[in-house]
């Protein structure tokens, strides 16, 4: 009796251990999912997994609350006072639009984008069965190929906007990074540079608008230009804009770099390019994401100004287009880009966001 006894306490002492190093285990890979859900902008989902793991669900709940009840709370009480307090204000097109208004705007918009999208197809479809009809009459005859010129949809403008603000960023960074290395490095060039980069960094892109426009008309002539001179100009104007954070940040950080490390690498007489790549980038990196954080938000502010001004196809264009069209929905229409432009710039945050966790395995908000 005694030892069937014995024997069952051991078999519930395997058991048990075996259920904690289970919970240990899940929570581990809980914690780990959580650095990704917060960069995401999900975090919100980690309370919700350890409720479901066994955790105590009351002090859970309460993380809950405040990761997803508070922003919830914050956006429905943010649309009321907006709903209530639009009509109050009468402009030359009419009142302000509320969020209902601007809702079927956004819904128009997109019907517009199917329909258009329709219509393409069509053109195309009729096109191939005339060509086909032609050549089988006449197999020596050559098919007439025409491109589409319908107008370009929201999400048309959407995607100009963000194909060029990434180009204007990638130059920018391909510009900004190497120069700032060797600001850090070298004192001397840091002492160079520094007086221009404190120049040209507060000048407004309204400012750099026509000189670019100026320049890229009176160098980048082609009879087949591969980019149209809009898309070039409005790219040059975010470079210009936005190199300066990424610049900046990026020596800083290898400024701060620990000087012992770096002696440690002239001690075991480390190639040039070894000390770069193995020392100072990763030391620095974080210091480089932060800045292409900044510099990715500063672009994509400056590129809806230049589309305004300059009236380059995007969102910008857009806004201006619907403030001279001056109906009686163009307010509506306003707001949503106004929206749209703020989720994107949201989630280009995001993204840069994710990607500097990836890189620096930290834990980024």
């Amino acid at each position: 009796m005694n030892t069937a006894t014995t024997v069952e306490s051991a078999d519930e002492k395997l058991v048990a251990e075996a259920k904690v190093r289970r919970n240990e285990r899940l929570h581990t890979r809980i914690n780990k999912a959580s650095k990704y859900l917060n960069v995401a902008g999900l975090g919100w989902i980690t309370p919700i997994l350890k409720i479901a793991a066994g955790e105590d669900a009351m002090a859970q709940g309460k993380e809950l609350w405040r990761l997803l009840g508070v922003p919830i709370t914050a956006i429905g009480v943010f649309l009321l006072i907006w709903a209530n307090t639009a009509p109050m204000v009468q402009t030359s097109l009419g009142e302000i639009p509320g969020p209902a208004a601007v809702w079927e705007q956004a819904v128009n918009l997109y019907d517009d984008h199917v329909r258009e999208r329709t219509k393409e197809a069509t053109f195309y479809e009729r096109q191939e069965q005339r060509n086909a009809e032609k050549l089988a009459n006449n197999p020596d005859d050559q098919a007439n190929i025409r491109q589409y010129t319908g107008k370009p949809t929201y999400l048309d403008q959407i995607f100009t906007s963000l194909k060029t603000v990434f180009m204007g960023f990638l130059i920018g960074s391909l510009i900004a990074v190497p120069l700032g290395v060797l600001c850090g490095l070298s004192p001397t060039v840091n002492a160079a540079l520094n007086p221009l980069i404190q120049i040209f960094k507060p000048v407004s892109p309204l400012a750099w608008l026509p000189l670019v426009t100026m320049v890229v008309s009176a160098t980048y002539v082609s009879n087949n230009p591969m980019f149209e001179k809009a898309f070039i100009t409005s790219a040059v104007t975010v470079t210009l804009c936005s190199l300066w954070p990424t610049l900046i940040n990026t020596a800083v950080g290898v400024a701060s770099i620990d000087k012992d490390l770096m002696n440690v690498g002239r001690v075991l007489r480390l190639q040039w390019d070894t000390t770069l790549t193995k020392l100072v980038l990763p030391s620095a990196l974080p210091y480089i994401f932060t800045g292409l954080r900044l510099s990715l938000g500063v672009g994509w502010m400056v590129l809806i100004a230049a589309e305004m001004l300059a009236q380059n196809p995007g969102l910008g264009k857009f806004v201006w287009d619907e403030f001279q069209n001056g109906s009686s929905q163009s307010l509506a229409k306003i707001m949503v880009a106004v929206l749209t432009i703020g989720i994107i710039g949201f989630a280009l945050d995001r993204v840069m966001s994710a990607l500097q966790a990836l890189f620096t395995h930290g834990d980024v908000r």
